[in-house]
């Protein structure tokens, strides 16, 4: 085990962040790992000067957790240690490139057979990073096997389960927490299940429970209890609760990157665009905006119909030209978002939506397939969401409301795709 604070047992409450995590909305495809490797510059060099992380001397750990895996890099403790930083760095920042650098530190154990829970659970979620999910999956099952009571590694498979729509088998991860962990630490699993299959009203009640139990009064567990009973009281058609809840958690965790996107999305679908741009765009400096919220400001420009609105089109469209010129082929929701939602290129939209469909299975990225879809009559592109939602029982507002368009347009009766 590695000596780290970053690594040290605690209860499932403490990962509850990361195993949910995924619901961020980025995501790899499978390409050289070389494309994928951030930029390393000298070790004199600050590694991410715009980092989110970059304040409260985190940015200082991370420089030394990087020197001291650059000094050992087969030493399999300082590797691990680092691994882990920059893969949560990623998760925080929505920025896949810190995968391909937790993935260059466990280059010399890719396959290795003999890796402890640790380095099994860390290959686990890189290996998932660039989704090779069987893979992943095996490595975290792995891990479970030597170290079954880890809570942070049952949460990730609840989350990987939830991600590939295996419901029964996310299920059956609440049922080992609950023995493992206590009923009260799954009931906090089960209601997001809940609320994933068509059943918010119950999640909001435990949700509820849990965000006022003595347990969870720690910032990391009510920001992610109040996360998903916002998304519960979302999917229950109770925006206003929603946008209540987190707007609340977002004063007193103001560097929540998923609370603040989560409110300016939600303002945004709501018309509230004044509200959204002042929530997306709190930072001020665009340049350490991260991707996600600044679509979330161009969405909320367009709808303000004001002359920022060009600014941000042109900032976003560098960005995507970057990640071009860079070689690096990821599927990210606002790159998505930008060609579908903004309506920059419908048909490359749908196209990746497709693929990223045959993929995982998000809820986000339901309503954007549908979208497209629609935009270019083409409704049955988009009939593997409705085989989804009929076998998860997910529905939400204004997915429901696209289904019944895609269901009733002209063109669902025509050929299948």
């Amino acid at each position: 085990m590695v000596n780290s604070p970053l690594l040290e047992k605690a209860p499932a409450k403490a990962f509850l962040s990361l195993g949910i995590a995924l619901g961020l909305g980025v995501f790899p495809v499978l390409i050289p790992a070389a494309a994928q490797e951030r930029f390393l510059p000298p070790a004199s060099a600050v590694v991410l000067p715009s980092s989110v992380h970059a304040q409260g001397g985190r940015q200082a750990s991370l420089r030394a957790l990087d020197q001291a895996w650059r000094a050992q890099p087969q030493d399999l403790n300082a590797a691990l240690a680092y691994a882990r930083a920059v893969f949560t760095l990623g998760l925080a920042e929505g920025d896949l490139r810190w995968f391909g650098s937790a993935k260059a530190a466990l280059a010399p154990w890719w396959l290795a057979t003999d890796l402890t829970a640790e380095g099994h659970f860390l290959r686990g979620l890189v290996k998932q990073g660039f989704h090779a999910f069987d893979a992943g999956l095996k490595d975290i099952d792995r891990a479970i096997a030597l170290e079954p009571r880890r809570a942070e590694f049952w949460s990730w498979r609840f989350a990987l389960h939830l991600l590939l729509a295996d419901m029964p088998a996310a299920r059956q991860d609440t049922e080992e927490m609950a023995r493992l962990f206590g009923a009260p630490e799954a009931d906090v699993y089960r209601a997001v299940l809940l609320y994933r299959t068509g059943q918010p009203l119950p999640a909001v009640q435990m949700l509820t429970r849990a965000i006022r139990s003595p347990s969870y009064q720690d910032a990391s567990s009510q920001d992610w209890l109040g996360f998903h009973l916002g998304e519960a009281f979302r999917v229950a058609g109770q925006p206003d609760q929603a946008i209540a809840v987190w707007g609340k958690r977002l004063k007193a965790s103001a560097q929540s990157h998923l609370l603040r996107l989560s409110l300016a999305e939600l303002l945004n679908q709501q018309g509230s665009y004044l509200q959204a741009k002042t929530v997306a765009l709190n930072q001020g400096d665009l340049g350490s905006l991260t991707d996600a919220l600044l679509v979330q400001a161009l969405l909320a420009s367009r709808g303000l119909k004001d002359t920022d609105e060009a600014r941000l089109a042109s900032q976003m469209q560098a960005r995507l030209k970057a990640q071009s010129l860079r070689q690096e082929s990821l599927i990210e929701r606002p790159k998505l978002i930008y060609q579908i939602a903004y309506g920059q290129d419908l048909a490359a939209g749908l196209a990746l939506s497709i693929e990223n469909w045959r993929l995982q299975k998000e809820p986000p990225d339901a309503l954007l397939f549908v979208q497209a879809a629609l935009a270019l009559g083409q409704a049955r592109a988009a009939e593997p969401v409705l085989v989804w939602a009929e076998k998860t029982g997910y529905t939400d507002p204004q997915l429901g409301l696209l289904i019944r368009q895609l269901k009733s347009h002209p063109s669902w009766t025509g050929p299948r795709s």
